[in-house]
């Protein structure tokens, strides 16, 4: 009796609390045992793991030597970054994991593949030659509580430096394109020809075009007419390697904290610049919607590939002219390609490069394959049919959350239109934090230099307004994410104008960039107008 009632007993149903949650669920439970039997991860990526899943939004940036590209990353962090080195030679020779962490340090790539909190595991069988230039530099910064960032080896030119790497380094770059969620392609406006190595790992990047963003930095050094030009070659070569009719957006700008060389096409820079961090800022709202998107993506390659591989048993003989059949196979895998497209109803679109394919059969065996594996297949067509839909709503909850969220924050981030330059005002508005008194004020000995400029400027009872302000400060072509902290820092007392002192403070902040210190994330005490400080301890 109670064994009858104890086969009768249902399982209960598995809650599903998150987008997530209800991923890894579903991958473990019907994708990783059909990758498994019929030998995906021999063909294609490898197995993913909880990791992967949960691991913050990733950021890939590429590019050729001296692009700009750990300037760029420097750039959005507004902090160094231990282990690097900037330079007009190649100086980044490894792939730097740039991710947050309490203590400053870097992580060596064979320590980083052991730990389960990370998601590099599978990176080990590029082998030890790739780990010894593979490392994790961690660094408390608020940019990295929300993404993290990949810096990769400058690309170069010619057979010789392609096999002096010593490992895969497009298979590098597929792998890490598969799993991050941005892909930064930074060109030089004067450094425009796609070489060898170049269009191999942009072939790499395929299939992910979705996450592709293309950036042509250091504009500043060109004029409007050679910019024009320049543009329209970089779209003239990108069309030729992506050999596609869509056109990819591309952002201009400059992308560093110096002054712009050439100042003549600075609005176009804000705005480029602008668009390029909201899409930035983003990520970890369409974090999710990413993550489904890439398992959708992957569940469709591993049913192409298990219709290939019981194809390929199934044509096999059972005793003799194995080799003759399995290299006619091999041969007219094209054909076979298009026999199972039309008689499965598949799409052009899912099914892999059919060359690399070839190369990779040519080292397996056959007769080792797998035939159609029925209930593994309904568990696959369940999951794209039902499973995936059935978490939509759950998504759409999360994105209405995530939208109240203010995304990516601190570092370059905290000069966007979003916080500085917002319409009706030209500057942005914050709360300001408390400060001790009774401190010599370090701008005191340039204050006269200041104020000569401060009412030449003819201040309207006793306060420039915020667009004479605006006007005068663009004037030291320091790019608009780095003058908009400053105004955050100097406008004290949050009024949207600045009096004789808070101007004098904003030209001592903007001399200090200029001689290519950074920035303090609030103001120190003995940075405070002396004014200001009587007022803050009059209000609290």
């Amino acid at each position: 009796m109670s064994r009858w009632g104890r086969k009768n007993v249902k399982k209960a149903p598995e809650v599903i609390r998150t987008v997530t949650e209800g991923l890894k669920s579903l991958y473990r439970k019907k994708l990783l045992p059909l990758e498994q039997y019929y030998g995906f991860h021999d063909f294609h990526s490898p197995s993913l793991e909880d990791a992967d899943f949960d691991n913050k939004p990733m950021v890939l940036v590429v590019g050729q030597y001296s692009t700009g590209k750990t300037t760029f990353i420097k750039y959005l962090l507004e902090q160094d970054i231990p282990g690097s080195r900037v330079g007009p030679e190649p100086t980044t020779d490894c792939f730097t994991a740039i991710m947050h962490g309490e203590v400053e340090g870097v992580i060596p790539g064979n320590a980083l593949i052991v730990d389960p909190n990370k998601p590099f595991r599978k990176l080990n069988p590029f082998g030890n030659t790739f780990l010894n230039r593979f490392q994790c530099a961690q660094i408390p910064n608020q940019v990295l509580e929300s993404i993290s960032i990949i810096d990769t080896p400058g690309i170069l030119s010619g057979a010789k430096q392609r096999v002096s790497r010593g490992y895969d380094f497009p298979a590098v770059l597929r792998w890490f394109a598969e799993r991050v969620d941005r892909i930064i392609l930074l060109f030089d406006a004067h450094k425009l020809e796609i070489s060898d190595e170049f269009s191999e790992a942009i072939g790499a990047l395929k299939g992910n075009e979705d996450k592709l963003r293309v950036v042509l930095n250091k504009a500043d050094m060109v004029g409007t007419q050679q910019l024009m030009r320049v543009y329209g070659a970089l779209m003239w070569s990108l069309g030729k390697v992506f050999g596609t009719p869509e056109v990819l957006r591309v952002y201009i700008g400059s992308f560093w904290s110096e002054p712009l060389l050439v100042s003549d096409n600075r609005k176009l820079f804000e705005l480029e610049e602008e668009d390029l961090f909201a899409d930035i800022q983003n990520l970890p709202r369409n974090a999710a919607l990413r993550k489904l998107n890439d398992l959708v993506k992957r569940a469709r390659l591993v049913r192409v590939h298990a219709h290939i591989i019981s194809y390929l048993k199934q044509e096999m003989p059972s005793v003799f002219r194995k080799d003759n059949k399995k290299k006619n196979l091999i041969y007219q895998l094209p054909v076979i390609f298009s026999k199972i497209q039309l008689q499965h109803n598949i799409s052009a679109g899912d099914f892999p490069d059919c060359t690399k394919m070839q190369e990779q059969l040519m080292v397996h065996d056959f007769t080792k394959f797998k035939t159609l594996k029925p209930n593994l297949m309904t568990a696959l067509d369940e999951l794209l049919a039902s499973d995936i839909a059935k978490l939509m709503p759950l998504l759409r909850q999360e994105e209405l959350e995530a939208g109240e969220q203010p995304g990516v924050q601190g570092g370059a981030f905290l000069g966007t239109r979003a916080g500085p330059f917002s319409e009706g005002d030209p500057f942005a508005v914050e709360n300001g934090e408390g400060c001790e008194e009774e401190e010599d004020w370090v701008v005191t000995k340039d204050k006269p230099k200041y104020d000569e400029i401060f009412y030449n400027l003819a201040p309207n009872e006793g306060k420039l307004s915020g667009n004479k302000a605006k006007d005068w400060m663009v004037s030291s072509r320091l790019p608009n994410s780095v003058l908009g902290r400053i105004w955050k820092l100097s406008d004290v007392d949050r009024d949207g104008m600045l009096d004789d002192e808070e101007f004098a403070l904003a030209s001592h902040l903007i001399e200090v960039k200029l001689e290519g210190h950074g920035l303090p994330p609030e103001l120190p005490n003995r940075l405070i107008p002396p004014s200001k400080r009587r007022q803050k301890g009059s209000d609290a």
